[in-house]
């Protein structure tokens, strides 16, 4: 594979204050353009919020670092599906997210569990949205083969 070097931008507008105020996050490709709120961040509003968008990136990008070292191991898969779960907790210093839970349900022919295991591991430290999310205390992986 060549040497890649992309650039990708979203942008946040804030109006107001926190708990009244509303936003928008808008992506480069225009895929996304969606409000953003205190009640959709910390509450039940509908709506997206940046630890939902954080969860999505994450859940893609490793279902797809996953699907890469399968590949090349020798065994292709034929679906992976990946849930993040992202967690934001309030202490003493603030906001913080101290956890994320991947869950990747994999059907991979002719894999064995114990060969399963390790590159599900190699790809969550070799994902590039993990590794920025390398300041995140704990982030856990279930992998389940079918």
């Amino acid at each position: 594979m060549p040497n890649i070097a992309i650039k990708r931008t979203a942008t946040a507008v804030w109006n107001g204050d926190v708990p009244g105020g509303s936003g928008n996050i808008k992506t480069q490709s225009g895929v996304l353009d969606a409000g953003y709120s205190f009640g959709r961040r910390f509450g039940g509003d509908p709506g997206t919020n940046p630890e939902e968008l954080i969860g999505a990136a994450h859940a893609g990008c490793y279902s797809m670092a996953i699907s890469y070292e399968l590949t090349n191991a020798g065994f292709p898969p034929k679906s992976v599906t990946t849930v993040a779960s992202v967690h934001i907790v309030q202490d003493s210093t603030g906001f913080t997210i101290p956890e994320i839970n991947l869950v990747v349900d994999a059907e991979i022919p002719g894999i064995d569990d114990a060969k399963f295991q390790e590159i599900a591991e190699a790809a969550k430290k070799g994902c590039p949205v993990s590794k920025a999310l390398a300041a995140v205390p704990t982030i856990t992986l279930k992998a389940t083969l079918h």
